[in-house]
């Protein structure tokens, strides 16, 4: 059985469709990641998956419950971190652990052993009296995702959780949820960041003005693309008559900012270097450096994104 069955589900704002007739399954034990641009409906989404809002039509499923029919149902085996900062500015950072775990009927016992664990895992232990107004951003995001784990829950709904983390604690972060996966849980993740994915994700769903235009593994999507590698070659000094030179190379960026650094992604990335090195060689000119790698995971997104764009 699918941990969240969404059958042809769209929103509508009157005639504006911020998601578009969407279907997707998450398996048990999964982490699910759903990336996007601004806009793209990933926030609603998570609202629809969560019962924040009834879908304008469609099927919906979490844990095996009709979402529209019974949100009440849902919400008791669910957690949830939105985009939005969510905290009790007056409340110390244990107190606000612990008066979460008593809104979800924890036992005191249970509530302070859960306290004390999450405060040394989300690394808390030092600021624990400290009232969350006096955090910094990081903190009380660190603080408001430890405190969905002061309860029980089959399925957790994080949107852009790593906001204002820097980078050790993102990496803590990534690194908690997927030991907490290991245990049962399921996590639909939503991200920005294209490495979190990567790491994190078992299967990731890319979304676009509403639609879903695609579906797979991280490994699946680097391996659909596997052919095309993306060449970049820096250029000694700059030469302003680079982009005439290279007109005839498709899919050719060049930035003079710094230097001038050109880029290619090609399926056939070897003719292509060796008619770009023939063409600046001919011209005279010189390359500082340069490297053919395959595309990762961010290219491919921005890609799908653009020609998703182009079709519209």
């Amino acid at each position: 059985m699918s941990c969240i069955d969404v059958q042809c589900v769209s929103k509508l704002y009157g005639s504006i469709k911020a998601v578009d007739n969407i279907t997707l399954s998450v398996k048990p034990g999964k982490v699910f990641g759903f990336l996007g641009p601004n806009g793209a409906g990933k926030s609603t989404t998570i609202k629809l998956l969560t019962t924040l809002m009834p879908p304008s039509n469609g099927s919906l499923s979490i844990l095996g419950i009709d979402a529209i029919a019974n949100p009440l149902q849902v919400r008791h085996k669910i957690g949830v971190v939105l985009q939005q900062p969510s905290y009790e500015p007056t409340l110390s950072v244990e107190k606000s652990l612990d008066k979460y775990g008593m809104m979800w009927n924890v036992s005191k016992n249970e509530r302070k052993k859960r306290m004390e664990r999450l405060l040394v895992d989300f690394d808390l232990n030092e600021i624990r009296k400290k009232r969350n107004e006096d955090l910094s951003i990081g903190q009380r995001r660190r603080v408001q995702v430890a405190r969905e784990f002061m309860h029980d829950m089959e399925l957790l709904f994080l949107d852009e959780p790593t906001v204002g983390l820097d980078p050790t604690a993102r990496r803590n972060l990534l690194d908690y949820l997927k030991k907490r996966v290991k245990t049962g849980l399921t996590i639909f993740y939503t991200t920005h960041i294209l490495s979190e994915a990567e790491y994190l994700c078992d299967e990731i769903a890319i979304i676009d003005k509403g639609k879903i235009i695609t579906i797979d593994s991280p490994d699946a999507l680097k391996n659909k693309f596997g052919k095309e590698k993306t060449i970049k070659i820096h250029l000694l000094k700059k030469h302003p008559d680079v982009s005439s030179m290279l007109s005839t190379i498709s899919d050719c960026e060049i930035n003079f900012k710094n230097g001038t650094n050109i880029i290619i992604h090609s399926e056939q990335s070897e003719l292509v270097l060796l008619q770009i090195l023939k063409i600046l060689n001919d011209n005279g000119i010189e390359i500082e450096d340069l490297s053919a790698m395959p595309t990762n995971l961010e290219e491919i997104f921005l890609k799908m994104v653009r020609e998703n764009s182009s079709d519209n």
